[in-house]
């Protein structure tokens, strides 16, 4: 087996899922995230990227995932065209009110434009700063301030606002934004 072959295999079973995971905070679908995520493996490694440890090679995928979802990714164009010709909807009701609010959230994500959703996943589930989120999709500090702006507004407005949390007595909240190691 090539060199490349067992940094793709060792990538692919230890990091897959978080991928998939990171790839669908982007699109809110599991088949166009899994898509995704194979289109940047492909464009990674057909460029000769397989001397790399596994950090690394996650990173060149997670930068694949977002470039090719911020740029139009033809199959989701061409898809979302007849997605409800052939789709019927399987999820039902149910009543964990942690699935509902993960719809919720999905929901609110599919509402915003795709730089908007690409700036709230990469501030809020990668916990980049806004200088490292403008390196990320090649715009300006600004642009990105403006669409978390805009996107936390709007997300607001279909979702509502955070209810505050009271501490009980003798006990401490620390509010922090769960890290994600590549």
């Amino acid at each position: 087996m090539a060199a490349w072959e067992q940094a793709l295999d060792e990538l692919v079973r230890t990091r897959g899922s978080a991928l998939v995971g990171y790839a669908y905070l982007l699109c809110g679908d599991r088949r166009e995230a899994e898509d995704l995520v194979q289109d940047a493996l492909v464009k990674t490694f057909s460029r000769g990227r397989g001397g790399l440890e596994t950090r690394s090679l996650e990173g060149y995928v997670r930068s694949a995932v977002l470039t090719t979802y911020v740029d139009g990714f033809r199959r989701r164009r061409r898809w979302a065209a007849v997605r409800h010709l052939l789709v019927t909807d399987d999820v039902g009701p149910s009543p964990d009110a942690g699935v509902a609010a993960r719809a919720d959230v999905a929901a609110a994500l599919a509402a915003l434009s795709p730089r908007e959703r690409a700036c709230v996943v990469l501030r809020y589930f990668e916990d980049m700063t806004v200088p490292a989120i403008a390196d990320a999709l090649v715009v300006s500090e600004g642009a990105v301030k403006r669409y978390l702006s805009d996107a936390v507004r709007r997300m607001e407005g279909l979702l509502g606002p955070l209810p505050a949390a009271s501490p009980t007595e003798g006990e401490q909240i620390t509010l922090t934004t769960p890290r994600r190691t590549r």
